[in-house]
């Protein structure tokens, strides 16, 4: 291995009395001398008395420097796969500190990443962390000698780095992975991923402290009284009640919405009146004319679905319990505040979306809610359904999407959609991306029953209701698995299920049908298999799809389109059994295969799409989906940013506020465009609390409005333009 250094071997300071450990290894990295490392030839110096630290395409520059009370010695991080630098360690008995410190700067004028590894004395016993250090000025690098994350504090994101602490500034590295034996540390190594141009850094102290406080610290005081970030600022910020009640129009007790607003040159749906009308059935359609599919008002009119999902009063739920040093000022659970409180149980299923989330369940706060309490007095709730559909016409849109307030569904000011949650007891299959849950088993006949009472459910109320635009079945169903095999996810654990699954009788049914014999499936399929009953075998090996046995992919190709076959076809007779007016709008795909797209065009009105990419056509294959002769709506779509408030950025980040809006602009322009998209609908009408919300932690910038109720104005403008722009 190559190694740069440009000085000889030497020790580095001891430094004593740091954060009051005594009895381990100290190093101050400002006044170290680094060694070079001999020749492969050269014999092997002997072990080190004390701490020494050694380069590796990393070059000392100059002599130490004091920046804010730190002194530091700049380190140049040379162009290579991966530059470190390495402080082998003399005791290594790390077993009373609770984590590292390192006094540094980045010296460059953008954000640097900096790997930090902590090796043990047995192989591949370390801790690993991750993090990208911001231009500016020196801060100390707190790495936590634990594996974490921000999941183990109750969110999906964690706080921006660094903070303030005391007046100095600390940058705590929020997630670090695998195990380390505190007892027998050997060495930590500072490095970089692969630099293609020489980089800056400063280093000083490096040392230890005791206990957790530095991590709980992190996270500590982080939310305001009104469910708000502390630590930063940005426009719109509330800082006092009045400002929070300020520019609300006032609502009268009793008062009821007004009668949908019908803007010029639109029926009272929100369909083009002045495109050439269609056929009025007194319900939502779809037709395609000349090459582009269209939805069709009940009134026989052209109409592209500009949503918004989660448009619900409830929004601002996260859990408190056992976390109450991350809350400021958080109300008694008491008097006027008691509704705004609530609890609930430990998660159950088998899906992995909160897998690892802490703080899961118990008491929890709802911030949103309680700041439209504040805002608009005991009558918040029919206030803030006034003034969000008055906003949500105003910004552009025409329906309200899923997970939607039902009472704003029965003000009849825009169309609305229904979700058909197909829950109870029948068998599952896993396709090895459980994110929501295993796949249900629709050859289970416990399934079709389900399926019945949940279309009868969703229907009830809303069967004979014109604004209703159709209704989804489920969200984000798995149906592929992860990975270069992961299309043939279901296929396979299908076969690995127990000989009591209905699903893997079906899937062997077909095997025999098609084979006759288990030799001849053996042969096609490349494997050993003495009768069929070794398929009845739990776990059993399903093998991997390859080119020297093609019938394994085309075997499996025909299982998942059965598959899909058997789910849509049973949901949709479910839903028209209850309703046969409105539209089928599919099942909201995340993960999908061609065989399930395929199947749900043959069974469904509208093939839906939850379509987080920079524009529609890179969520699903757009040209394959041409072929299927059906219209696609994008059910859900977002872009976050993380600066105003919550950690998060979402799935699609962007690098502020000002991007968001012209993602936004292009994402919508884009769809309109495509002749097989119907409309799209935004994830989701309020940010993601700050510390996570209910379900699985997430804690995204995504909103269209802030938890304290203010819009996003610079990001609604350019939304409001965008869908304008749409003509619809």
């Amino acid at each position: 291995m190559n190694r740069i250094a440009p000085l000889a071997v030497a020790c580095l300071l001891a430094l004593a009395g740091c954060h009051k450990a005594s009895d381990t290894d100290r190093a101050d990295l400002s006044h170290a001398a680094a060694s070079q490392a001999p020749a492969a030839s050269t014999p092997a110096a002997p072990a080190p008395q004390k701490p020494e630290t050694t380069l590796d395409h990393v070059v000392l520059d100059g002599k130490p420097v004091t920046v804010e009370g730190m002194s530091l010695q700049r380190y140049v991080f040379q162009p290579s796969p991966q530059p470190q630098v390495t402080v082998v360690l003399d005791k290594g008995d790390w077993s009373k500190e609770g984590a590292l410190r390192v006094d540094m700067q980045n010296a460059m004028q953008w954000a640097v990443t900096l790997t930090v590894d902590i090796d043990g004395m047995k192989q591949g016993d370390h801790l690993h962390a991750t993090v990208g250090i911001p231009a500016g000025p020196p801060q100390t690098l707190v790495i936590p000698l634990h594996a974490t994350s921000p999941r183990a504090m109750g969110m999906q994101a964690g706080p921006p780095m660094p903070y303030m602490s005391g007046g100095k500034r600390v940058f705590v590295a929020t997630t670090v992975e695998g195990t380390l034996d505190l007892a027998h540390v050997k060495a930590v190594r500072l490095g970089m991923p692969a630099p293609t141009a020489a980089q800056t850094l400063l280093f000083g102290k490096l040392d230890t402290s005791r206990g957790d406080h530095d991590l709980r610290d992190a996270y500590t005081g982080i939310v305001d009284a009104w469910g708000q970030y502390t630590r930063g600022q940005w426009p719109g910020k509330v800082d006092t009640d009045e400002v929070l009640r300020g520019g609300r129009p006032k609502t009268k007790p009793g008062a009821t919405a007004e009668a949908p607003t019908q803007h010029k040159g639109f029926d009272r749906y929100g369909g083009r009146t002045d495109m050439p009308a269609f056929k009025a059935t007194g319900w939502f359609r779809t037709e395609q004319r000349n090459g582009r599919w269209q939805l069709v008002t009940p009134e026989g009119h052209a109409f592209f679905s500009l949503g918004v999902n989660v448009v619900d009063d409830d929004g601002g739920r996260t859990y408190i319990e056992g976390r109450e040093f991350m809350f400021k000022d958080l109300p008694r659970d008491s008097g006027r505040w008691t509704p705004f409180y609530g609890s609930t149980g430990k998660s159950t299923g088998d899906q992995t979306a909160s897998a690892g989330i802490a703080y899961h369940q118990g008491k929890w706060f709802d911030y949103y809610s309680a700041n439209l309490f504040l805002a608009d007095g005991r009558h918040w709730r029919q206030a803030w359904r006034t003034r969000t559909i008055e906003r949500l016409d105003d910004w552009g849109f025409n329906t309200l999407g899923n997970w939607s307030d039902d009472a704003l569904s029965q003000m009849h000011r825009m169309a609305y959609t229904r979700s058909v949650n197909i829950a109870g007891v029948f068998g599952n299959v896993s396709s090895g991306y459980d994110y929501w849950g295993r796949m249900p088993d629709p050859f289970d006949p416990r399934f079709a029953q389900a399926a019945d009472v949940a279309a009868a459910q969703a229907a009830k109320e809303v069967r004979d209701d014109p604004w209703m635009l159709g209704y989804f079945a489920d969200n984000e169903l798995a149906w592929a698995g992860q990975g270069p095999q992961g299309r043939w996810g279901l296929a396979q654990g299908t076969l690995r299920g127990e000989a009591r699954s209905p699903a893997k009788q079906a899937f062997i049914a077909e095997l025999k049908k098609k084979y006759g014999t288990p030799a001849k499936l053996a042969a096609a399929w490349g494997i050993s298999l003495d009768a069929w009953e070794a398929l009845d075998a739990t776990n059993f090996a399903a093998p991997n799809p390859d080119e020297t046995h093609p019938a394994i992919a085309d075997d499996y190709s025909a299982w998942l389109r059965t598959y899909a076959d058997q789910y849509f076809r049973t949901v949709a007779q479910a839903i028209h059994k209850h309703d046969p007016h409105h539209l089928f709008l599919g099942g909201r795909f995340a993960v999908h295969t061609p065989e399930a797209v395929a199947s749900c065009a043959q069974f469904c009105d509208v093939v839906s799409f939850n379509g987080y990419a920079d524009v529609p056509e890179h969520a699903f294959d757009a040209a394959a989906f041409a072929k299927l002769d059906k219209p696609a709506l994008i059910t859900e779509f977002h872009f976050g940013s993380d600066d105003r408030g919550p950690f998060g950025k979402g799935v699609v980040p962007v690098w502020n506020e000002q991007q968001r809006g012209e993602a936004y602009a292009h994402y919508v322009a884009d769809a309109v465009a495509n002749p097989a998209i119907v409309g799209v609908h935004w994830f989701q009408y309020v940010d993601q609390p700050v510390t996570g919300r209910l379900l699985d932690g997430e804690n995204a910038h995504i909103g269209l409005v802030a938890i304290t109720d203010r819009p996003f104005t610079h990001f609604v403008e350019a939304v409001r333009a965008a869908n304008r722009k749409t003509g619809y």
